[in-house]
């Protein structure tokens, strides 16, 4: 699985100028964060035929935010009030925002441009298999964009970054409003020392994943 992405990203040659100011976004509003008792970071990835952006429509954007210990009133480790971002309070800082365009959200379009991906937000009608399980990658443009969000959460890790500011290490949690196989993948492959294991062990236990 971890293959997939780096793969991914060393075929699509990914732009040092896109890589780098995610990697640099998504750092600055986490070094922001002061609250106590964040045991877990939400990197919300999410497509919605509503979101439209220069002539396209269901596109995917990018938010992160997290969740405290008081937030999930102690709930028990593999609990999905724990896990599951229904019950988190979901207040989210956006990094790459269709509704509202900056320069990160151009990049992107400009990313998927250079690397031929056509067609962004359309999905396969055939992305079911025989037993009703959802084999797709989601609408043209999320799994690019979910490989590029599960490489910048990797390097978070890899540097120690979250280590270092919390004081102890944090699950980065890879996800939509439903936890994909890609979704899945995606954090299997960011939290590279088992840092999203009980995360992990708790979406099979409660049959989410």
């Amino acid at each position: 699985m971890i293959i997939v992405f780096t793969k991914m990203a060393e075929k699509k040659q990914v732009p040092l100028r896109l890589s780098e100011k995610l990697y640099n976004a998504v750092k600055s509003i986490i070094d922001s964060w002061q609250e106590e008792g964040i045991y877990a970071i939400s990197f919300f990835v999410y497509s919605n035929e509503a979101y439209e952006y220069n002539g396209f429509s269901n596109v995917s954007s990018f938010a992160i935010s997290y969740n405290t210990e008081e937030d999930c009133e102690g709930a028990g480790q593999y609990d999905e009030e724990r896990w599951n971002y229904a019950f988190w309070r979901q207040d989210e800082s956006p990094v790459i925002d269709p509704d509202t365009p900056n320069e990160l959200t151009d990049l992107l379009f400009d990313w998927y441009k250079e690397n031929g991906i056509t067609n962004i937000g359309e999905e396969d009608d055939d992305c079911y298999d025989e037993n009703y399980n959802y084999i797709g990658k989601g609408p043209v443009g999320h799994y690019e964009l979910l490989g590029l969000v599960s490489n910048v959460a990797k390097r978070l890790q890899q540097e120690a970054f979250i280590e270092k500011k919390f004081g102890r290490k944090l699950p980065i949690i890879i996800h939509g409003l439903e936890y994909a196989w890609f979704d899945i993948e995606a954090t299997q492959n960011a939290n590279i020392n088992g840092e999203a294991d009980v995360f992990l062990k708790a979406m099979k236990e409660l049959g989410m994943c």
